[in-house]
């Protein structure tokens, strides 16, 4: 039996994937999905195939217990909250706690790569909210994403154009994954049910430098890519000029950190085992996208 899934942040680019490949890969039932975010308003494509929609806000620990009511699997896509102070993982804590009590059977997490010793700002709130599910007593299934192609576009663009990339990263490497194919992955996590808990580190075929990663982006953009090793704190610093407040520049120089401590590896085979497929390799991701790394 399939049970109900409830998908939050369905609204968001991941969820909103994740509940695509249910549907389109996975051919789960729409009455089986229920598409949940803080803005339902945002959900009416999902709506108009069929699948239910709820408001669900963490942030509202009395509203989950409807939101959460006659779901059997539950994933709880990772919220944005940064502000230094603990949110985050509150919200975390309090949509667990609300799944007990509401009777789910399984809870899904996404999560990110040894949150234990990432040097990710963030990654606290990361290996606080794992700590809880497994707390929790309920099954787990954990979805730890690796860095997505998606996020190169972020950066590359400007370099590109200056023909200079600023890093930190040393000869760290990240296997680079897409969105949609952790999307793939988590759905076709969801529409199977595992003997027991389990963790899934999903990343790319190839763990790439950023001399690697520049020379795929040189190749295929046809315009010059020097990569510029810096310390830390110049970094930081060229962030804050380039507009960031410090706290976000403070967690991208973070991602630096992480890759050159080899953090975001290694390279699992955690995909495929999941959907049968290769990842999409990176340079076919950059040739798909090459407009909007000259952009």
């Amino acid at each position: 039996m399939m049970g109900r899934i409830l998908v939050t942040g369905a609204g968001g680019k991941l969820g909103g994937l994740v509940v695509k490949h249910l549907l389109e890969t996975e051919k789960v039932a729409a009455s089986d999905i229920v598409a949940a975010s803080r803005t339902p308003e945002k959900l009416t494509d999902f709506a108009a195939q069929g699948v239910e929609t709820r408001k669900v806000d963490f942030n509202d620990p009395e509203s989950l217990k409807t939101a959460f009511a006659g779901i059997d699997k539950l994933l709880i896509v990772s919220t944005d909250a940064l502000d230094g102070e603990g949110t985050r993982l509150r919200q975390h804590k309090t949509a667990i706690a609300a799944a007990g009590a509401a009777g789910v059977s399984r809870i899904f997490y996404t999560s990110l790569p040894n949150p234990a010793e990432s040097a990710v700002s963030f990654a606290p709130d990361h290996l606080g909210t794992e700590e809880a599910i497994k707390a929790s007593g309920l099954a787990y299934t954990i979805f730890r994403n690796d860095w997505y192609q998606e996020n190169t576009l972020m950066a590359l663009p400007h370099a590109l154009a200056g023909g200079q990339w600023f890093v930190a990263s040393g000869e760290g490497r990240i296997p680079y994954i897409a969105r949609e194919d952790c999307a793939r992955a988590i759905a076709a996590g969801l529409a199977r049910t595992p003997a027991g808990n389990t963790i899934h580190t999903l990343t790319g075929a190839e763990a790439l430098s950023a001399a690697e990663t520049a020379a795929i982006v040189s190749e295929i953009t046809g315009k010059p890519l020097a990569v510029v090793q810096i310390s830390d704190e110049q970094l930081v610093e060229g962030l804050k000029s380039a507009g960031f407040p410090e706290p976000v520049a403070l967690t991208l120089a973070s991602f630096d950190v992480n890759q050159r401590k080899g953090l975001f590896e290694p390279v699992t085979g955690d995909f495929k085992e999941l959907t049968g497929r290769d990842p999409v390799a990176f340079r076919t991701f950059v040739a798909e996208n090459k407009a909007a790394f000259l952009a």
